[in-house]
């Protein structure tokens, strides 16, 4: 035991036996019947036994006992050893044990805390659940109406991708039905029906003039039931081509305006690409059939193809050039279309890849042969024409828009 238990346990022992002089001096002091002593005892027993009860319990409820406590503790369990041994009420031990027990019950409890055991403490996510698991029961209502919009949002949200991916596949197959009919066959269509020979569905029209109106109606039906989607934007772009094969510049360069500022075109330079390249062949056209405006229209047609050379798509750059000496050596301006001509060859011969471009290279070489035969040697037998002559197949693999061209220029007509 410490020296501070020794002096406590003195001190308790000190107001116990004052207490038992002050009892025995009462009692000479104040003669009476055994009886009525004893009476009196028991009855003060009975009254001050409930307390020191409830100040056990009050020790016995403390999360942690001190040191004080653990004394109150024990000076309880001796006052309720000597009662066993004596029998009666209770002496001036045992009134100062009390005493002392009633200072220690009467200390302020300190307030209880719901302290979280080991769990909560590390995790202070496990606090906040429970906070909101309270939150939702008080909010009962309230949650199951939200929790019924998600539903109905996550519904809707179904509904509306099956939708729009129904609507992309429907305007995809409507779109290569309209590409079908504007690669489709010349001829009696009855007469291949009747031939056995396969031909993979392929539609038959009686005359390329039929074949165009048919894809064209096509395209305009994609781009007016689907518009805004990327199917919409490439029939649009489809209809730019069967206009300028009609020869309607106006109604192709709104066709290529709209397809160059889509959002089809930011994301798809190749889109982009054919749209500008569309444009410089629209303004060329424009240029033939109003002569009047043949500069500014062929001025017009070389602003696109410098922009179509700036475009990132592989083979762009090199069209494009070859356009625009081409649109040069319409307004007549030769040196112009030579030097541009040079430099693409030149480049033509350097480029690693440059044997992708060998139809291009002999076209190139065929326009400086005839603006200045020094530059290029004469040219070989076999292969393409004399002269700037294309052979059928060249012109099968060439783009349709570009092949109109090349073979009015054979005709002698205007580029």
């Amino acid at each position: 035991m410490s020296e501070e238990d020794q002096k406590k346990e003195e001190e308790t022992e000190a107001e116990s036996k004052a207490a038992e002089s002050e009892s025995d001096e009462e009692a000479e002091a104040k003669p009476g019947s055994d009886a009525e002593a004893e009476a009196g005892s028991e009855a003060e027993s009975e009254d001050e036994a409930p307390d020191v009860e409830a100040i056990a319990k009050r020790v016995a409820a403390l999360d942690e006992e001190d040191e004080t406590e653990r004394l109150a503790r024990e000076e309880e369990e001796k006052l309720a050893e000597r009662r066993k041994k004596r029998g009666k009420g209770r002496t001036g031990l045992e009134a100062a044990a009390s005493k002392r027990l009633a200072k220690i019950g009467a200390k302020a409890r300190p307030a209880k805390r719901a302290v979280p055991d080991a769990v909560e403490a590390a995790d202070p996510l496990i606090e906040r659940t429970q906070r909101l698991g309270e939150w939702v029961k008080k909010n009962k209502n309230l949650v199951q109406g939200l929790a019924v919009l998600v539903v109905l949002g996550l519904i809707g949200g179904t509904v509306y991708l099956y939708m729009d991916h129904k609507k992309a596949l429907d305007a995809s197959v409507a779109l290569s039905q309209a590409v079908a009919d504007e690669r489709g066959m010349i001829g009696d269509p009855e007469k291949i029906q009747d031939d056995d020979t396969p031909h993979e569905n392929i539609p038959v029209f009686r005359t390329p003039e039929e074949r165009r109106d048919a894809a064209l109606a096509k395209y305009r039906e994609v781009d007016s039931h689907y518009k805004g989607t990327g199917a919409a934007w490439l029939a649009r772009l489809g209809e730019g081509a069967m206009l300028l094969d009609k020869r309607d510049p106006d109604g192709a360069i709104a066709a290529f305006s709209d397809v160059a500022g889509s959002s089809l075109a930011k994301a798809d330079s190749e889109v982009r690409g054919r749209a500008l390249e569309g444009l410089g062949f629209s303004y060329e056209l424009k240029a033939q059939l109003h002569p009047d405006e043949r500069d500014k229209d062929l001025d017009s047609a070389i602003e696109q193809y410098k922009q179509l050379e700036a475009a990132d798509v592989f083979g762009f750059k090199q069209m494009a050039i070859y356009h625009q000496a081409r649109c040069y050596e319409a307004k007549g301006d030769k040196t112009k279309a030579i030097e541009l001509l040079k430099g693409l060859r030149e480049e033509l011969m350097r480029d690693p890849e440059g044997h992708l471009f060998d139809e291009l290279k002999s076209l190139t070489d065929d326009r400086l042969r005839r603006l200045d035969p020094t530059i290029v040697p004469a040219k070989r037998p076999g292969g393409l024409g004399t002269g700037g002559e294309l052979s059928p197949e060249l012109l099968e693999k060439l783009p349709p828009e570009l092949r109109e061209k090349l073979l009015h220029q054979g005709a002698g007509g205007p580029p």
